[in-house]
This record gives C-alpha cells, sequence and structure tokens, in this order.
C-alpha cells in the first residue's frame, strides 16, 4: 500500500492514519482532534500560497500547516478524481 506523509497527498485523495511521528505533547493535541491511527482523513483543500491545507477527519475540517502534516503519514484509500476535459 502507499504510504506518505500527510502533507504530500493530493487535495482531493484519502487515506488512514498509520503513524504519527511528533513529540508527545503535538501528538496528544492531534489525537484529541481525531488524528490516531487507523482513523480516515481527506485532504479537502489548501490556502492559496499552499499552505495551511484543510483535513477532514471524523466529520470535522481541520486546518493543519504542512510542518506538522509532514509528520503525520497516512495510507492512501483513494486518489483525486480527474477534471473532465
Amino acid at each position: 500500500m502507499n504510504v506518505l506523509a500527510l502533507s504530500d497527498a493530493a487535495v482531493g485523495s484519502a487515506g488512514v492514519v498509520e503513524r504519527i511521528e511528533l513529540p508527545e505533547e503535538v501528538s496528544h493535541y492531534l489525537a484529541h482532534l481525531g488524528f490516531l491511527p487507523g482513523t480516515s482523513v481527506e485532504i479537502l483543500r489548501h490556502a492559496p500560497a499552499g499552505d495551511p491545507r484543510v483535513y477532514r477527519i471524523d466529520g470535522v475540517e481541520v486546518g493543519l500547516r504542512n510542518e506538522t502534516a509532514r509528520h503525520i503519514f497516512v495510507r492512501l484509500t483513494s486518489e483525486p478524481r480527474e477534471e473532465a476535459a
């Protein structure tokens, strides 16, 4: 399966959180937001400059900076659909 950093996943894709590699206090905070191994996450959109990005996890939209998202690893379950020409 394709595991990559959340910050590298394309907008429109979805995946399952595999692991979080951040200090305990940050991981604890993210856990309260729903970022736990085994939880589904969707990549919804990004700011015009690309950072931060908005994710949907447990039905809640959460904005994370790329600096944080690059330490959250997900297994992709769906890729973004291509736009019809």
